[in-house]
């Protein structure tokens, strides 16, 4: 009699079978890690995607803002210099908190995307922190850029130069940060009503 089965010999070295080239791929922690950043990705609330997308803009247009501002000294006696304006020097400030701020949170949404947990334990009071950071700094960015604009505009009025256009470009990024961060703490609020809720 014929046996049926398949070849006592035939191990195939894919990386999904047994074998020598599927055990690496089982030991090598590479592609299941990113496999499974890109599993949690996809089972990731479409909020909380949002958010993380939201705060890395809020990030980036932050950090336009403070490099805009702190590169903006072209001398003449210090009339060009933004340190000798204390509404420059503010944004400046507030520019820094966006910046430490959104790096920090999107650090850890990356960390919960990354090892499926997050660093503030207890989900209602991470929904707290989230709502209560974005709006602060929503908050902080318009008082900013509130309070730059109006100096900005009215150096404009007596001379349109490097330094005033510096300041315009600085305080653009600010309010572009603040749209980002305002509609985050509008997603942050909405996570926090659903805890809330459940």
């Amino acid at each position: 009699m014929s046996s049926s089965g398949p070849p006592a010999g035939d191990g195939r070295d894919d990386a999904s079978g047994p074998g020598p080239a599927g055990a690496a791929a089982a030991a090598d922690g590479s592609v299941p890690v990113s496999r499974s950043i890109v599993e949690r990705w996809k089972m990731e609330p479409a909020a909380a995607r949002a958010r993380l997308l939201l705060r890395a803009v809020a990030w980036l247009f932050s950090l336009l803002a403070l490099v805009l501002m702190a590169s903006n000294k072209h001398g003449h006696g210090g009339a060009q210099d933004f340190d000798n304006y204390p509404e420059y020097t503010y944004c400046l400030g507030i520019s820094i908190i966006a910046v430490l701020y959104t790096t920090a949170q999107v650090t850890r949404d990356v960390h919960r995307l990354s090892w499926g947990r997050d660093v503030i334990a207890g989900r209602k009071a991470a929904a707290v922190v989230d709502f209560a950071g974005d709006q602060v700094v929503a908050y902080l960015l318009m008082s900013a850029l509130s309070a730059a604009a109006p100096v900005t505009d009215y150096m404009r009025q007596a001379a349109d130069n490097l330094f005033t256009d510096s300041a315009a470009a600085a305080i653009s990024m600010a309010f572009l940060a603040f749209l980002a961060a305002g509609l985050s703490a509008l997603v942050s609020g909405y996570n926090l009503a659903m805890e809330v809720l459940v």
